[in-house]
Order: C-alpha cells, then sequence, then structure tokens
C-alpha cells in the first residue's frame, strides 16, 4: 500500500517531487506510525464491512479501526464480535484485494485472545487493537492479554492506546495519569504503535461540544491536556511516540460537495483561489484549521468518522517542495557541527541544532506522505485525492 496509491502514476508524478513510499503490514513500526494517516472508524456491526473495507482502500485508506466499543450498543457486542470474524474471514478468502492496516478496538483485555483465536488464518490481516480509556492501571492487562495473543498465534500485532481517561483531564490527578501511562508504553515499547487523543470523552466531562467552526484548541481545557500529553509521551529525544490528532465530528461535507473546477486538472490560472474558498463555504474551514495545528502542537495523523475526512488529512500530510528543501539541507553531513544558513528559498534562517529534530520528522512524513512538486499545493493534492 502507498498513501495516493489509488491516483494514476501519470497523475502522481505531476503532483510529487517525491512519491510516497510503498509499505506493508510488515515494515518497520516506525514507518506504520508515520504512515497511518486519516484512521478511518467503522462500527463492527455493519453487515458489509469486508466490502467496506477494500471500497475505502480503493478510495485512499490505509489505516482503519472496526470499533466494538462506544459506537455499537452495549447489547450487540456479540453480534458484533461474530461479524467482525466474518468478514475477516470473508476478506481472507480475497487474496488479491488491496487492504489497509486493520485493528479492532475491544472493550476488555479478554477479548483480544479470544478474537485472535476465533480468527484463525485470517488474523494474518490484523495489525492490531486499539485500547479505550488507557491508563496504567487498566492498560497492562490488555498489553498482557496482547501478549498471550501474540504467542499463541504467531503474528505480530500492535496496540494503539486511546487516551481519554477522565483521571488525564482532571488536573489533580493527571501529572500521576501520564507518568503512569508513560510507564506503561514505556515498557512495552515495541507493541505500541500510537497514542490516540479522545478529546470527545474530555469535553464529555464538563458537557462541552466544540461548535463546526471551532477546533479542539479552541477548548482550552483540551488544549491544556494535549499539550502535557505531548510534554510527555511526544517528545523528540527518542522517549517520545507518535500522538495523533483528534477526531473531527462533523461530516456535513459530502464527495460532491466541491465546485467542477475541483475535479479539473491541471488548474486554471486564479482558480485555486475559488477553490479554497468553497472548500470554506462547506464547513471544511474547521477541520483543516486543526489539521494544521494537529501538526503545529506535534501530532501526526488523525481519527476520522467519516470518509470525506480522510483526504484532506492525507493532503495536508504531504511535505511541500520548501519544507523538504530546509529538511535536507539542516541534515546534510557537513552541517553536523551547527550553524546558521539561509533558506533556499530565501525567506528564512535555518539553526541546524534546534531545527534537527523538526527536519528528521519532517523526512519521515516525506518518506510515507511524499513530497509536493514546486508548484503544487493543498488543493491539487485534494481535488486529485478525490474519488472520481
Amino acid at each position: 500500500m502507498r498513501h495516493f496509491g489509488h491516483i494514476a502514476p501519470e497523475e502522481r508524478q505531476r503532483l510529487f517531487h517525491r512519491e510516497p513510499a510503498v509499505f506493508t503490514a510488515d515494515s518497520p513500526a516506525r514507518v506504520l506510525a508515520a504512515a497511518l494517516g486519516a484512521t478511518l472508524y467503522s462500527p463492527a456491526t455493519r453487515p458489509n464491512l469486508a466490502d467496506d473495507v477494500i471500497k475505502q482502500a480503493g478510495r485512499g485508506v490505509v489505516s482503519m479501526v472496526l470499533c466494538l466499543e462506544d459506537s455499537i450498543d452495549d447489547a450487540d457486542v456479540v453480534d458484533a464480535e461474530e461479524n467482525l470474524v466474518r468478514q475477516f474471514t470473508d476478506l481472507a478468502s480475497r487474496p488479491d484485494a488491496e487492504l489497509p492496516l486493520l485493528f479492532i478496538r475491544v472493550r476488555l483485555p479478554e477479548q483480544i485472545p479470544d478474537l485472535v483465536a476465533r480468527l484463525g488464518p485470517a488474523v494474518r490481516l490484523l495489525s492490531g487493537f486499539v485500547l479505550p480509556k488507557f491508563t496504567e492501571e487498566r492498560g497492562v492487562p490488555f498489553l498482557e492479554a496482547l501478549t498471550a495473543a501474540e504467542s499463541a498465534s504467531g503474528r505480530r500485532l500492535f496496540v494503539m492506546p486511546v487516551l481519554e481517561s477522565p483521571d488525564l483531564l482532571y488536573l489533580e490527578t493527571r501529572r500521576e495519569t501520564l507518568d503512569g501511562i508513560f510507564r506503561t508504553v514505556d515498557k512495552w515499547r515495541d507493541r505500541v504503535l500510537a497514542l490516540r487523543l479522545g478529546v470527545t470523552d474530555f469535553c464529555s466531562s464538563y458537557g462541552l461540544r466544540r461548535a463546526p467552526d471551532m477546533t479542539a484548541y479552541d477548548v482550552q481545557i483540551v488544549a491544556s491536556v494535549i499539550a502535557d500529553v505531548v510534554n510527555v509521551l511526544g517528545r523528540a529525544d527518542g522517549t517520545g511516540f507518535t500522538v495523533t490528532g483528534p477526531v473531527w465530528e462533523y461530516f456535513r461535507v459530502q464527495e460532491r460537495m466541491f465546485k467542477p473546477q475541483l475535479r479539473r486538472s491541471p488548474f486554471l490560472e486564479g482558480e485555486v483561489e475559488e477553490l479554497r474558498e468553497a472548500l470554506i463555504e462547506h464547513d471544511m474551514d474547521g477541520l483543516l484549521r486543526e489539521i494544521a495545528l494537529d501538526r503545529t502542537n506535534g501530532l501526526l495523523g488523525k481519527t476520522c468518522i467519516h470518509p470525506s475526512h480522510v483526504m484532506p488529512v492525507h493532503a495536508l500530510s504531504v511535505v511541500s517542495h520548501e519544507e523538504f528543501s530546509d529538511a535536507q539541507d539542516i541534515l546534510r553531513p557537513e552541517r553536523l557541527g551547527g550553524g546558521v544558513l539561509r533558506s533556499a528559498y530565501t525567506n528564512k534562517m535555518n539553526e541546524v541544532k534546534p531545527h534537527r529534530a523538526w527536519a528528521e520528522r519532517t523526512l519521515q512524513r516525506a518518506e510515507v506522505f511524499g513530497v509536493a512538486n514546486e508548484d503544487i499545493g493543498f488543493v491539487e493534492l485534494l481535488a486529485a485525492g478525490l474519488p472520481h
């Protein structure tokens, strides 16, 4: 699989200075963590789940979570588990199908070894599990269950803990909870692919819900948690983890929401600004601002609950030619001693030592999302990635 792999090769050549790399479910964890992109959630109760998975993969989705937790009724869990096993078996019977990375969001630790055993040979399609309301106390049993399931199946499996517990939100327990989470994920570091933020649960503790023109960062109590999570768990010194952006709840946006010009290629002079205005008119502005703020605050990838969110996340994850140029300059071997140099774009100064971690992360993102050509921006990438 690869990002933008669903578009024609000649179109990728037009868009990219360096195309996104190919990766598989067996690629190194660092590659998979960076490549998650827009992780699309789907209730495990969907009767045509196998077809849905294949359809979304064909539209550019590279990671999906099949949910047994909050997205389904408590009374439907048993039926949902049975449906999951059937749908995985169906997918395993289609050897030529292109599939995304697949994860199951469970409720209880015992579901992990049970589902792995019930999946049988189809477990080869499973990349891991999403763990709800993760803390040290709750998380250890899940991780021990994962270890047992791996041993029984012989399959490498990852976890993505969701940080959404009230203990993480409340000021008096936040520090202790963060320390406990770090101890736990550090111990199982080789199996923790990414940490996911459960902002909806944070808001619910105070009866809050952000409007479509507001981002998670406008909700100050939520922004403070994100900052502390990145502070403790997202450091660039080798101790940190990939932390993904929170879910965007609004999906009035439809696939055909854009003006017809958005599908034209190449673009006519003056059209790009009109297209940007079209995005804002259709309630995309809040989502786009939140994705940009995710990146600015050290998050990579995003939880998504609607297919229309996927391509905006991916288009804004592509490394610009300017970013790539700066990162390469900073990381040249002859720059190891430090110093300051003028950007090749002559619009900024790059300080080699302070910007080194940024440059390394940028090149890691460039590996999986690619580098845009010098004259290619977000709108062109978005237009090319949308279903035609």
